[in-house]
């Protein structure tokens, strides 16, 4: 309110007004509860209010309120949290401002703040509203109540929507609730991420045999305006050892007035069932850009149980852009074709599987394992230094080289003995938009496939230095900031900042990017910055900071101060005169790549004539040059990322990118991360196996990371690396390219991808460190791609 974007007319309110209560720096409401209209459908996350102190004269303020609200301005509900109750905590001076959260989050245009007192008494509240647009633009949706899980009288699980604000008989209809809190559900569907949740909570769900289904559930989406269409994006849990797996299958039509008929053709969608992976995933569905103001969908059972735990589109305002009609016959023999390459395909997966086999079996099996002692550790593997991988996801470091290894040049520094888990017991908070699918491209290939032989590879000159001569800063926004030599990272103070220093009062705050432990990302207008920029991202120290956190904040600068680099995020001021202590850098209109990506398909004649956002191949080679440009600039410098990944390369409007560190401090992303007991999290599916494994972090494992990331690029981020393996299968993976005995699962060639740019993928994935190609040579090979573009 106080910038000004919630206009005077549209709050209205009966007040009364004297001196003492005069606006000075924003506008106050007094005595009666008033109404703000947001102007547009709001994703509302956040209310912050205070009292009237005006120098002892007055000390009016509420100790409680509640909270009604309306989407369309005529049909009110009142907010609940997720334990049923309405009443929300305030203040308890007048002068203090109290800030809460809402779980649930509200989907509104409309909204009232109503005081609750137990006597009667003059009330003051200044009111912030804290949320973004909803660009969903979906008001409503309707289908059949949740079901309950498990014999009767004997609950395993309650899938019923808890928070839906419509009508619940028999029949959701005319609300919105858990599909839309942005609340991601757990592949453990008896697992919740919230506090005082039951088994079941994050899930809506159905059984197949019920009079309510018939085979299948039929769901209704009202939205707003009327749109375009591009996608559907349902997350599903896929626990098939419970019974549940995704649909098989979905039909979708349309509507382009609510009052109209559905239109006569449907979108119909074949799902690929998956029985190998139990994880949740999101499944897209393609919706061709039709346009309507109303979706029904039919989504058909796979199995007993059928489960989702968001459901969001993908769509624009405009006029319709449906496809023409096409000819049924083509398409017919196109499905013929089809049917018979890929059971030709099949029979040669059988008889190569056949060869395989006979290959192993020849071979003879395995040694028997050493004997082990009373820790666990085998006395063989006691005398090598290290604990190989097995079931168990423990993990030993080693202080001399692993036997058969070459040792890295400088060595590597020791991590002391840890246990990897997976976190899934923190209660996270709701989360804002769901994060793309995973899904689309074929699965690696088996484990026990043979891999294909080592591509020749350049070597390496880029300079490789032992972790013990680094100093590794955890960012205070959670992220893994830049390791660097450590002369450049002495204590600090202040007076040590060579940045620019600008008053705080040139920022005005906008919206959360991202937090962490000790520290926020804010994007906030500035006025007056250097290099003119009027989007920034801001990264803020929080009051309870440790001093160590505060040290590690002003290394953080020292160090983004020096570097100067056209795809390097830049630090353009800081203000560190007083607390809090806070660093300015650009901000990417275009947001991080990964987003940006999978939100496009590749060019085409279809993405042409219907309007679908889209990159071309060239693009994507120039994306890719310049990130090799950008960490080789890094590697001159002797700079170790750590955490180089689509995520945290960033995007202007002119789509230059910028390599930043911003990717772990976003909900968003928490899935890529994978805990350590005690210790901070990892990126584990992007890094070296040398770094998983031993704890050394060295340019060449910033290579690696480089690879994974062009692999990422070519999969249009539509796709997690690894994503047919758990988290525990991929630190076993890393265990097989330590043995090195070619039994290591590799990422597939993206279909994208020219052979020539995936054998370069394959160098940056080589076993030995030292036979990795530095950035320099990388620059240098990706360089001809993007210029030439012939393969």
């Amino acid at each position: 309110m106080q910038d000004g974007r919630i206009k005077d007319s549209d709050i209205t309110a009966s007040s009364q007004w004297y001196e003492t209560t005069g606006p000075k720096y924003a506008r106050s409401v007094c005595c009666q509860p008033p109404l703000v209209d947001l102007g547009q459908l709001t994703f509302l996350t956040v209310v912050g209010t205070q009292g009237r102190y005006a120098r002892s004269s007055g000390k009016e303020y509420a100790r409680a309120y509640r909270l009604a609200y309306s989407r369309d301005g005529a049909l009110w509900r009142a907010w609940r949290n997720r334990q049923g109750n309405p009443v929300v905590e305030a203040n308890s001076d007048a002068y203090n401002a109290v800030i809460k959260d809402l779980h649930p989050p509200i989907i509104t245009q409309f909204v009232r703040i109503i005081p609750v007192t137990e006597v009667s008494a003059p009330v003051c509240m200044r009111v912030e509203l804290y949320g973004c647009p909803w660009e969903d633009g979906l008001v409503s949706y309707s289908g059949a109540e949740g079901q309950v899980m498990g014999p009767p009288g004997h609950a395993l699980a309650s899938l019923n929507d808890s928070i839906y604000d419509g009508t619940q008989h028999r029949r959701l209809s005319g609300g919105l609730g858990q599909l839309t809190d942005g609340v991601i559900g757990q592949d453990d569907f008896l697992l919740t991420r919230q506090y005082q949740g039951w088994p079941g909570y994050d899930y809506l769900g159905w059984r197949n045999d019920s009079l309510s289904t018939l085979g299948h559930v039929e769901m209704e989406f009202m939205f707003q305006t009327q749109r375009n269409f591009t996608s559907m994006k349902v997350h599903s849990n896929n626990m098939f050892s419970r019974g549940v797996k995704i649909f098989s299958s979905v039909s979708c039509w349309f509507k382009s007035r609510p009052l109209g008929v559905w239109g006569a053709g449907p979108v119909v969608f074949h799902t690929v069932l998956d029985d190998r992976n139990p994880s949740a995933r999101y499944v897209t569905v393609p919706l061709g850009g039709r346009s309507a103001s109303a979706l029904r969908c039919r989504f058909a059972f796979a199995d007993v149980w059928m489960m989702f735990s968001e459901v969001c589109f993908l769509s624009a305002t405009g006029p319709s852009t449906v496809p023409p009609a096409v000819s049924p016959t083509p398409v017919l023999i196109g499905c013929l074709v089809t049917i018979i390459l890929l059971l030709v395909l099949i029979i040669f997966l059988i008889l190569w599987c056949q060869f395989a086999c006979k290959v192993l079996e020849k071979v003879g099996p395995a040694p028997a394992p050493a004997p082990v002692s009373q820790s666990g550790v085998s006395e063989r593997q006691r005398a090598a230094g290290v604990l190989l991988l097995t079931a168990s996801p423990c993990l030993l470091a080693s202080s001399s080289p692993p036997l058969g290894s070459s040792p890295h040049p400088g060595g590597g520094a020791d991590l002391p003995p840890v246990v990897l888990q997976r976190d899934r017991g923190s209660a996270d908070p709701p989360r804002a938009p769901p994060r793309p699918p995973r899904h689309r491209y074929p699965p690696p290939p088996a484990t026990g496939t043979p891999p294909p032989p080592p591509p020749q590879c350049f070597h390496s000159n880029a300079p490789h230095y032992a972790e013990t001569d680094v100093v590794s800063l955890q960012g205070v926004t959670g992220s893994n900031m830049y390791a660097v030599p450590a002369l450049t990272v002495d204590s600090l103070s202040r007076q040590d900042i060579s940045a620019t220093e600008v008053p705080r009062e040139r920022l005005v705050f906008r919206e959360k990017l991202g937090e962490g432990q000790f520290g926020e990302v804010h994007l906030c207008e500035g006025e007056g910055l250097p290099g003119g920029a009027v989007l920034v991202a801001v990264k803020q120290l929080r009051a309870d900071a440790t001093s160590q956190a505060r040290n590690d904040f002003l290394k953080e600068i020292k160090i983004m101060s020096r570097l100067s680099d056209p795809n390097i995020i830049q630090l353009l001021c800081v203000c560190v005169a007083s607390d809090p202590l806070c660093m300015v850098t650009e901000y990417m209109e275009n947001g991080d790549l990964n987003m940006f990506l999978s939100q496009r398909e590749i060019e085409s004649t279809l993405t042409h004539a219907n309007n679908i956002p889209s990159v071309s191949l060239s693009d994507l080679l120039h994306m890719s040059v310049q990130i090799s440009s950008g960490m080789r600039y890094l590697a001159s410098l002797n700079f170790v990322h750590r955490d180089l990944a689509s995520r945290n390369c960033l995007l202007d409007r002119r789509l230059t990118i910028k390599i930043a560190d911003f990717g772990m401090s976003r909900n968003l992303y928490s899935s890529d991360y994978y805990r350590i007991q005690g210790r901070a999290v990892l990126p584990i599916r992007w890094m070296a196996w040398e770094s998983i494994l031993l704890g050394k972090f060295t340019t060449a494992s910033d290579v690696w990371a480089f690879g994974v990331t062009l692999w990422e690029v070519f999969t249009m981020c539509k796709e997690q690396p690894y994503s047919l393996l758990s988290d525990q299968q991929v630190i076993q993976n890393t265990g097989e390219f330590f043995r090195n005995q070619g039994r290591q699962v590799l990422l597939y060639a993206p279909p994208l991808c020219p052979p020539s740019l995936f054998k370069l993928m394959m160098c940056c994935w080589g076993r030995d460190a030292d036979q990795r190609p530095s950035f320099e040579g990388l620059y240098r090979a990706l360089r001809p791609h993007n210029t030439i573009c012939g393969f």
